[in-house]
């Protein structure tokens, strides 16, 4: 693995570890190292930056926290694979949060039928007897991340081709617009079914997303739930004063 000079560990008022971690990020961020390689032991590592052990593991947490390293005890330190971020701070889809970073991503229809919701669909939806079923895969870069299933109150999308188009634009093709949308996500892992569509183990840590989405008169549209592979995705948001409003729950 090719190494440049060891840097100054001199600049004031930058400790140690950060300067060690910039170093390591700019490796990294630069090809230099790349997704899945591993790094040489900690105690070699220490050695070639000339600082203690404790000051090195501050700075491979400090890149294991930012999502470049990954820390496998017993194996070592590996670059990490990049991890694409789903968004929580805009009224997009998956697809379009996604393809936005500039990440390739298909979309598998696995079953469009209109058919009775189930109960907590039906709880949002409210007093409909059928809606549209629509099953998703979805594939970043040829690997299955997400699998969706959402509850589409009416049956104009019955027949809509939604193999390459966001639901919520196919809704605005027909007349109905999208005004906001409720999500909560929640820690999970991967049941044996679903396991078996995104190719992991069952037991493969995972987001839990249940989303309302809901029109101009405030009624819901779309009840949808996904499970989000953990192990190639990241939850991001943005925070300013007049943008994203989160609420913390406290799970039972």
């Amino acid at each position: 693995m090719p190494w440049t000079r060891r840097p100054p560990l001199t600049a004031p008022r930058t400790p140690k570890y950060r300067v060690i971690a910039d170093d390591l990020g700019s490796k990294i961020r630069g090809g230099e190292l790349v997704p899945g390689s591993a790094l040489p032991p900690q105690k070699e590592l220490s050695a070639r930056y000339g600082v203690t052990l404790a000051t090195l593991r501050q700075a491979l947490q400090q890149l294991e926290d930012e999502g470049l390293l990954s820390q496998q005890p017993g194996r070592g330190t590996f670059v990490a694979e990049p991890r694409a971020a789903y968004r929580l701070d805009s009224l997009r889809g998956f697809a379009e949060d996604l393809r936005a970073q500039g990440h390739l991503v298909t979309t598998q229809i696995l079953a469009q039928t209109v058919a009775q919701p189930p109960a907590w669909a039906a709880a949002h939806l409210g007093d409909t007897a059928h809606a549209v079923r629509l099953e998703r895969l979805r594939l970043l870069a040829g690997h299955p991340v997400v699998h969706q299933v959402s509850w589409i109150r009416g049956r104009e999308l019955a027949q809509a081709d939604l193999s390459d188009v966001s639901l919520y634009a196919a809704l605005a093709d027909h007349g109905i617009a999208v005004h906001r949308a409720s999500e909560a996500v929640r820690p999970g892992v991967l049941d044996q079914a679903t396991a078996t569509l995104l190719r992991q183990p069952a037991g493969t840590p995972a987001f839990l997303s249940e989303r309302i989405t809901y029109g101009l008169d405030d009624r819901a549209l779309v009840a949808d739930r996904a499970t989000i592979l953990g192990t190639r995705m990241e939850i991001r948001t943005e925070r300013e004063v007049s943008g994203l409003s989160m609420q913390w729950a406290q799970l039972a």
